[in-house]
C-alpha cells in the first residue's frame, strides 16, 4: 500500500467533478451546452430545465454546484428562480447567461444572489473557464456589462432620496484600487498583473474589504461601495 492509502499501481483518485445544471427555454442551446461541457473531464451537467419552475425543482433534487441559468424564460423567469434556488439550495452559486444586456436584469441578477453574469456570446470555452472560477470562489460579469452596472447604480443614486449618512469602514487606499477594478469586471489574476501584485495577495485583499464592509461576496461590495459613494462613477 502507498503513502496515500492506495494498493500499488492504483490510479490515484480525481476529485469530484463540478456538478451544473442548465436551465434555458431553448432545447437546442441546452442541448448543445450539454454535450459540450460532458467533454470536460471535471465538469458533470446533472440536469437540464427548460424554465424556472422546473428549475428550482431540479435544483433541489440534484443539488449541483453550479447552475447556468438564462433570464428570460416562460412560466418562471431566471431572476426569480435564482432567488428561490438560492433559498432552497444555499450552497448553489448561481451564474446567469443570457442574451439580455438589460441594466435592470444584471442589477437584479444580483440582488437575487447570482455570482456571475455572462452574455451568450462568449464561447464554449469560456463557460467552462466561468463555471471553475465561479465554482472557486470568484464573480465573474461580462466586461462590456461591468460599466452598466455602474451606471444603474449612479441612477439609482440620484434617485434615492437624501438620508443621514453613517459612518463607513475605512477602506485603505490598495483596498480601494482593487474594489475599483474589480467594479470594471476584472479577475483575480487581471487584477494582479495590472497592480503588479501576486494573485493571492489580491485575494487577501478582497477578503479583507470584504470583513470591513461585513458583506459576503465581491459583487456585493461592489454594490455597497456605489451605494455609500465609495466610489467615483464616470
Amino acid at each position: 500500500m502507498t503513502g496515500d492509502g492506495r494498493q500499488p499501481g492504483e490510479e490515484p483518485s480525481s476529485p469530484d467533478p463540478i456538478r451544473v445544471l442548465v436551465v434555458d427555454d431553448h432545447a437546442l442551446f441546452r442541448r448543445g451546452l450539454q454535450m459540450v461541457l460532458e467533454q470536460e473531464k471535471d465538469i458533470e451537467v446533472v440536469g437540464e430545465a427548460p424554465d424556472g419552475s422546473e428549475a428550482v425543482t431540479m435544483a433541489v433534487d440534484t443539488a449541483p454546484d453550479i447552475v447556468l441559468m438564462d433570464v428570460r424564460m416562460p412560466r418562471r423567469g431566471g431572476i426569480d428562480a435564482t432567488s428561490a434556488i438560492k433559498q432552497a439550495v444555499p450552497s448553489a452559486k448561481i451564474v446567469m447567461l443570457t442574451i439580455s444586456d438589460e441594466e435592470g436584469d444584471l442589477y437584479d441578477a444580483i440582488k437575487a444572489g447570482a455570482m456571475g453574469y455572462l452574455l451568450k456570446e462568449i464561447s464554449i470555452d469560456e463557460v467552462a473557464a466561468a463555471i471553475r472560477a465561479v465554482h472557486g470562489g470568484q464573480s465573474l460579469i461580462s466586461p462590456s456589462m461591468a460599466s452598466k452596472l455602474l451606471t444603474e447604480f449612479a441612477l439609482m443614486i440620484k434617485k434615492a432620496d437624501s438620508r443621514p449618512q453613517l459612518p463607513t469602514p475605512r477602506l485603505t487606499d490598495r483596498e480601494m484600487e482593487v474594489l475599483r477594478l474589480v467594479a470594471k469586471g476584472l479577475n483575480n489574476r487581471d487584477i494582479a498583473k495590472q497592480l503588479f501584485i501576486s494573485e493571492n495577495t489580491v485575494k487577501n485583499h478582497i477578503r479583507n474589504i470584504l470583513e470591513k464592509l461585513q458583506l459576503h461576496s465581491r459583487m456585493e461590495a461592489v454594490v455597497y461601495a456605489v451605494r455609500e459613494k465609495l466610489l467615483e462613477i464616470t
